[in-house]
């Protein structure tokens, strides 16, 4: 079954592309959820006139997650861990924690989106990657020192 996407989904495409999906798919998630509609021939035409919408759209989000990038880029993050005597944490650091420690700093970003290449399992300095939107990334700055 052919869908018109009218959001963007990660797995699936960018808004206004038209997707071949399954029709359980489309038929109990997509168009309830409001994210497709299906690409007939009259919302195929209907589509040339929401084109310009969704562009707008389009732009207008793209233009909020830059936002959103540079505000996450400028906060470094703090978290006291319990170490042992070489810097070896008890346990790790995980999205969870960075998703709620950035909630407290007033930028609220899924735990999903945040990406860590390894488990931080050492205090020290390290990077953290937030996928805000497909074209564009942000890079967090984590320091995690020894809890007293």
């Amino acid at each position: 079954m052919k869908v018109i996407l009218k959001e963007n989904l990660d797995n699936l495409g960018h808004i206004g592309d038209i997707v071949k999906v399954a029709p359980g798919y489309a038929r109990n998630y997509l168009v309830p959820r409001g994210f497709a509609i299906e690409a007939t021939e009259k919302n195929a035409k209907a589509l040339e006139h929401a084109k310009r919408q969704l562009e707008y759209k389009r732009n207008k989000v793209l233009e909020q997650a830059r936002a959103l990038v540079a505000k996450i880029e400028a906060i470094t993050l703090t978290i006291a861990h319990q170490a042992g005597e070489e810097g070896k944490l008890f346990g790790a650091v995980t999205n969870m924690e960075l998703a709620e420690l950035l909630k407290a700093q007033g930028v609220e970003v899924e735990r999903k989106k945040i990406v860590l290449a390894e488990p931080i399992k050492h205090v020290g300095e390290f990077a953290a990657s937030v996928k805000i939107h497909p074209e564009v990334a942000a890079t967090l700055k984590v320091i995690v020192t020894k809890a007293e």
